[in-house]
């Protein structure tokens, strides 16, 4: 597999990463937050990414400098080996046979930047491909089968279900029970979630985009796809400590580069596009488009990942977003909370620290 010279990676700065985003599309010049609020697209009660902001930072508190969801994190690099099988479902340049440079971040869903580690928690791996190009792929994936929610409001009422009590420090087992009731749709994807256990790790997990998109070809044929990158390394148990699963990400790395087959699942005419919450079925056919290998990881800082807005709703021509609430819902704000933390100074260094680990 052909590997990429170092000296080719371009430094990144915020500024080229908004230039890049804006150059995807215009519409990424408007102020979607602004949009849904208008139109009342994001639920019944006028939801606004500020409402989300705030939302998040009720539940575990306000760190500046950091993202209000998946705080904790460490910056990664690679490239994308295409094998050319995509171009069937999408004429996106990705899909094209050769190679893509690529930047990425794992995290934990949740908003404290020092939680301890944790498997129960979501994994993120969030990854931009092409990079500086203006032909790029931005997405957000998590380890989980399906998403809990199938709509904004469902995921900012769980959200606040979800808040530790002081006394305990942990989410009112009374508040998420009266969620679950009034949310058939997460009760039902949580017990998927729970039947699918986590791998012990980063490394070793599955990463899904669980919202479908539509793949568009040069034909014109348009495809309703969800994908996957499925790991292509065994399992490695986490280290001790309250950053165990970090740091043996980070071994492993220095080992050798972890790669990850990705996997682009093809919809079939009753398959639901616009309710996350819902699997489709495990015999729907994929096609194996090529190898993602991750070889570099940092710690976070001004000029690698830390500074990708991770926004699913930046896409090249050839893929499309599906009516699934969630994309535009989410698009508004990561934004917001880009935009928030562009102008605040981190107070504290971040809690995963590259250079520390011993391997």
């Amino acid at each position: 597999m052909t590997s990429m010279p170092k000296q080719q990676w371009p430094m990144l700065d915020r500024r080229k990463v908004l230039l890049g985003a804006a150059a995807v599309g215009g519409f990424l010049a408007l102020d979607v937050g602004a949009l849904l609020f208008a139109t009342n697209t994001v639920g019944p009660r006028r939801l606004t990414p500020q409402t989300f902001v705030d939302g998040f930072r009720t539940v575990f508190g306000q760190h500046a400098g950091y993202r209000v969801n998946h705080a904790k994190g460490v910056a990664v690099s690679g490239y994308f080996d295409s094998n050319g099988d995509g171009q069937q479902l999408s004429s996106a340049a990705v899909f094209a046979r050769g190679i893509t440079p690529v930047l990425g971040r794992f995290s934990f869903g949740n908003g404290n930047p020092r939680v301890p580690d944790d498997p129960s928690l979501a994994r993120g791996l969030g990854l931009v491909f092409g990079f500086p190009s203006d032909e790029q792929w931005r997405m957000a994936l998590l380890n989980l089968p399906v998403f809990p929610d199938n709509s904004p409001q469902g995921f900012y009422d769980r959200l606040l279900a979800g808040k530790p009590v002081p006394a305990t420090g942990k989410p009112d087992p009374a508040a998420m029970a009266r969620f679950l009731a009034d949310h058939p749709e997460t009760a039902r994807a949580m017990e998927i979630i729970k039947a699918n256990p986590p791998t012990p790790g980063f490394a070793d997990s599955t990463y899904r985009s669980l919202i479908t998109f539509y793949f568009v070809n040069a034909d014109g044929v348009r495809t309703p796809v969800r994908w996957s990158l499925v790991p292509m390394q065994p399992a490695r148990p986490a280290f001790r400590g309250d950053n165990g699963m970090f740091d043996a990400l980070i071994a492993s790395m220095r080992t050798g580069p972890l790669r990850w087959r990705l996997l682009l699942t093809v919809g079939a005419p009753d398959d639901p596009v616009a309710d996350a919450t819902l699997p489709w079925p495990p015999d729907r056919r994929t096609v194996d488009a090529g190898v993602l290998t991750l070889d570099t990881v940092e710690t976070e800082r001004p000029g690698n990942s830390r500074d990708v807005n991770f926004d699913p709703m930046v896409l090249p021509d050839g893929i499309e977003p599906s009516d699934d609430p969630l994309l535009s819902a989410r698009s508004a704000v990561y934004g917001a909370s880009y935009r928030i933390r562009s102008r605040e100074a981190q107070t504290s260094p971040p809690e995963v620290q590259v250079d520390e680990v011993q391997t």
